[in-house]
């Protein structure tokens, strides 16, 4: 029996990674699939095609004739994905879901935003695909979050019905930031002299962790280096620099704060796991650190989070993963 493929990807600023997917069983409401199923995977380097279109040819010309041409696809993609008109935040692609599907020839094109990607893949990432960060079990059928400092600080939410998955896509990364200590409301303080409001992603990024360390040296009547976020994490690590690895501890610490409340949330009694290329640089570090402790400490309300699962995934591929199962569900339903 000749196995059907399909066409995933997961699409950032710079690069623009892709495979096939095969289509799969289902066992009730779960996929037989993991990321040893996903085959002819390539990267592109975007700035090296002119549109999107010209990027899935390139790489559809080099593997279909292995692995045959798909005729629909699923691909995640760093932007909103709720228009037929995409335009991409980092990157000078601009192009119509519909078109682009004619100009394929795919009987089926979806597009999803990559948090959607990430939450779809977390049933499917297995031991080696997340690391667990202190006790908890996951509670069977109940909804799962996926969030994590990266260039930004995405959330998205996992959740289950009789008809299959559903995804619930969220801002949650721009809520309010909430001191819990007089150095988190110093730091507030200090950052709300250049900022209107504080977010989460403020704080809980790659630019975050640019502002913790600023805002921590003020605290402190000291004068901030001009560093940027690897510099800091580097510092941090070696123990060089005591007001590095300050703005690391704390960073950890906050993360865990955050977490707390988005498994309150969105009542994420089927674990709250960690994405993001930040976080896994120096997982020693975070697993020493005070995230779990801060994700407990929810006063009247840990009991509620105690028994909640956190996890960092490190998977090489969430992404791609999360789409071959949005594409699998898709298949499933006809």
């Amino acid at each position: 029996m000749t196995t059907e493929y399909g066409l995933i990807a997961d699409i950032g600023g710079t690069n623009a990674r892709f495979a096939l997917a095969p289509r799969v069983t289902m066992n009730g409401r779960v996929l037989a699939l993991s990321e040893q199923d996903l085959v002819a995977q390539r990267t592109l380097n975007g700035r090296d095609h002119e549109t999107i279109g010209a990027a899935i040819e390139a790489y559809l010309d080099e593997v279909s004739g292995e692995w045959g041409r798909p005729d629909q696809g699923c691909l995640a993609i760093a932007c909103p994905t709720d228009q037929d008109l995409i335009r991409m935040t980092n990157h000078t692609w601009a192009f119509s879901v519909s078109e682009l599907q004619a100009a394929l020839g795919f009987r089926q094109l979806r597009f999803i935003n990559d948090y959607h990607a990430l939450a779809n893949s977390i049933p499917y990432l297995g031991a080696a695909g997340a690391v667990q960060v202190g006790g908890g079990e996951p509670a069977v059928g109940a909804p799962m979050a996926v969030t994590g400092p990266g260039t930004g600080l995405g959330l998205a939410c996992l959740a289950f019905s009789d008809i299959g998955p559903v995804t619930v896509q969220t801002e949650g990364g721009h809520a309010h930031f909430a001191p819990t200590d007089d150095i988190e409301i110093q730091v507030l303080s200090y950052l709300l002299q250049s900022h209107e409001r504080v977010s989460w992603e403020r704080l809980l990024s790659g630019m975050g962790l640019e502002n913790l360390y600023r805002a921590l040296c003020h605290v402190h009547g000291e004068t901030a280096q001009d560093l940027k976020a690897p510099d800091i994490s580097q510092a941090g690590l070696s123990g060089q620099d005591p007001r590095c690895e300050e703005t690391l501890q704390r960073f950890c610490a906050l993360l865990g704060s955050y977490a707390g409340d988005v498994a309150l949330s969105l009542g994420a009694r089927g674990g709250v796991f960690i994405a993001g290329g930040i976080i896994p640089r120096f997982m020693d570090f975070f697993q020493a650190s005070q995230f779990r402790q801060r994700f407990e400490a929810k006063g009247r309300m840990s009991g509620f989070n105690q028994p909640i699962p956190t996890a960092v995934i490190v998977s090489q591929q969430p992404g791609l993963l999360g789409s071959a199962a949005v594409l699998n569900y898709d298949w499933a339903r006809g």
